[in-house]
């Protein structure tokens, strides 16, 4: 599903960068990706990935 529409950043791609470069908030994603910087509607629905890739991160290594 795109989180992004603007520009065009999907759910998996959110999980995928938040794994591998180990991010716990939207400042990693904003970082790496231009997430947020046209309309911003996406922010909150980002944010809410992240915590529930972290979230499941943590189960799967306990």
């Amino acid at each position: 599903m795109y989180v992004c529409l603007c520009h065009a950043i999907s759910d998996k791609k959110i999980m995928k960068l938040t794994v591998e470069h180990n991010l716990t908030d939207i400042r990693g994603i904003r970082d790496i990706t231009p997430l947020g910087s046209q309309c911003g509607k996406c922010i909150r629905q980002a944010k809410v990935i992240i915590e529930q890739t972290i979230i499941s991160k943590y189960q799967k290594a306990s």
